[in-house]
Formats: structure tokens, sequence, C-alpha cells
């Protein structure tokens, strides 16, 4: 019942917010410092790892700005022909979750996506993107 009267709960661990940030705080207790600049730099490998095999496609610029990414970049499919959203709905039927279109809120961008990259992604998944991608636009 807590959570369908979220407003009116009178226990602080029952509110989905108290419960995140106690969820937050045991998981940067956990890392330390030290920890959080190890998952830095992994994200980051991740990331760029991802701009390169989704860049190397062709017709696909990514990432589509010129500067520096942590985990989430752009990528650009207006050479390809295709639509951000057939791309993405093709991806999906090969059971791949891709990114979020950014056509309909950033129409300036052209068919781009964004794309999302963290620690749960393994090399091995940004591998299958990128060839679900490539085999996407070489249809």
């Amino acid at each position: 019942e807590q959570h369908i009267r979220r407003e009116r709960a009178t226990s602080n661990i029952c509110t989905n917010e108290s419960l995140c940030a106690v969820a937050a705080a045991v998981y940067m207790a956990l890392m330390g410092p030290q920890g959080f600049r190890e998952l830095a730099g992994e994200i980051i490998y991740r990331s760029i790892y991802a701009q390169r095999k989704i860049g190397s496609i062709r017709g696909v610029k990514s990432p589509l700005f010129k500067s520096k990414h942590f985990k989430e970049f752009v990528a650009n499919f207006d050479s390809t022909g295709l639509s951000a959203s057939r791309v993405l709905s093709t991806l999906q039927k090969s059971c791949v979750q891709a990114g979020k279109p950014i056509s309909l809120d950033f129409p300036e961008f052209g068919e781009s996506i964004l794309i999302c990259v963290t620690e749960k992604h393994s090399l091995k998944d940004i591998d299958r993107l990128a060839s679900a991608v490539e085999e996407c636009v070489g249809r």
C-alpha cells in the first residue's frame, strides 16, 4: 500500500525515494573512491569501444559529436537511408535493445540514436550490438 500512496507514506524506508537513497549510499560505501575510479575507467573504455565498433560500420557516424563522452553517445544513420526508429525496431527483432531515438526531440540531429554503455554491458554484448547494426544497415 505504501508504494500506491507514496505521498502519504509515513515510513521513510517505505517511500521509493528513501529506498533508492539507502541503496545508493550502501553502493557508494562498498565501492569507495578507488572503486569508483576503476568503475568510471571501465565504463569509459567500453563506451569508446562501442563508439569505434559502431562508427566503423559503413554509413554510420559514431559518435556524432566531437567531444568527450562518458557512457552515452549519439550514433547517426542519415547516410544509411534508414530512420532511427526503423533501425531500433529491426534490432529489437534480433533481441538487441540499442537505445533511444532522438529524432523527434532533436530533429536537427537527423536520424540519430542515443546509446548508453555501462559496466553491465560486456564487450561481447557490444560486439553483438555492432553486428546487429551492421546487419541492419547492410539490408
